[in-house]
């Protein structure tokens, strides 16, 4: 359904029920940090779109996708580090006949500033959205 910014998915988290996929890897979410949902009536479910360590297409996300949220009308954002992995896997819930489907922008950290530090001009934690770590 196409692109959303941080801001745009946290406001629409915040205010109707919906499902955030961080399809990062374990790592990721344990050493990074997670979106932290829980003052909203949404979800979030941690689906790999690609294995950790080989970084291959993981082959069970639509089959978890589906377990997770067999409904396919309710609105699914998609998360990742910088936005590649959540596009690819917004693509792929489109076409698995999910109808409200969208990336947000920027991922959770964004690419790197010129100091090489991600997180800190664009993505879900620059916007100073809720998240928590470990």
């Amino acid at each position: 359904a196409g692109d959303v910014s941080p801001q745009d998915a946290w406001d629409y988290l915040r205010t109707y029920p919906a499902l955030l996929v961080d399809v990062r890897t374990h790592p990721e979410w344990l050493f990074v940090g997670m979106p932290d949902l829980h003052t909203t009536s949404s979800r979030l479910a941690a689906i790999s779109w690609k294995t950790y360590p080989q970084f291959a297409p993981n082959p069970q996300f639509l089959e978890s996708l589906a377990r997770e949220q067999p409904e396919k009308e309710l609105p699914l954002f998609f998360l990742c580090r910088s936005g590649g992995r959540s596009l690819d896997a917004a693509v792929a819930a489109t076409h698995a006949g999910y109808t409200q489907a969208f990336n947000v922008a920027g991922g959770f950290e964004g690419e790197p500033d010129a100091r090489g530090h991600r997180g800190m001009h664009e993505g879900w934690k620059a916007a100073g959205l809720p998240w928590k770590q470990g």
